[in-house]
């Protein structure tokens, strides 16, 4: 789907949201327990209509496992082949922390911003100042 704001496409700045979202949000799914590819999928994407996908989420396990956030491990599986399963390692717990802290921040800073008023400027004491360019023809 592509957003466009007046003229602007906005797919750029909604795709640089959602890799820092999505790193936390597979962090927090992990801080819950051990997940595979699919269930994380599954538990990130909820009901919502985010359009998730596996190829969206290994990726950014492959880049936490390589900053050591996670850890791997292969599982037989009654259901099929050996499924590769995610936990967080104790830098990852941390990770998950600090991120979750700061984003509530953020998100926080959003909120606040929507709420509120904006500031009465007949009330306000302010100044106007005209900027004009000169320009050079010769």
């Amino acid at each position: 789907m592509y957003y466009i704001v007046f003229g602007y496409n906005m797919e750029n700045k909604i795709t640089q949201l959602r890799k820092g979202i999505l790193e936390l949000a597979i962090l927090g799914a992990l801080s819950r327990g051990r997940h595979y590819g699919y269930s994380l999928v599954k538990t990130i994407s909820g009901t919502s209509d985010i359009d998730l996908t596996e190829g969206t989420i290994y990726p950014i396990l492959g880049r936490l496992a390589k900053e050591g956030l996670v850890q791997t491990e292969w599982v037989e599986s009654s259901q099929g082949p050996p499924r590769k399963y995610y936990t967080l390692t104790v830098k990852g717990e941390e990770a998950y922390r600090i991120l979750g802290e700061e984003f509530r921040k953020l998100a926080a800073i959003v909120d606040n911003a929507r709420r509120a008023s904006a500031p009465d400027d007949e009330s306000a004491d302010h100044q106007v100042l005209s900027v004009t360019k000169e320009t050079n023809n010769g």
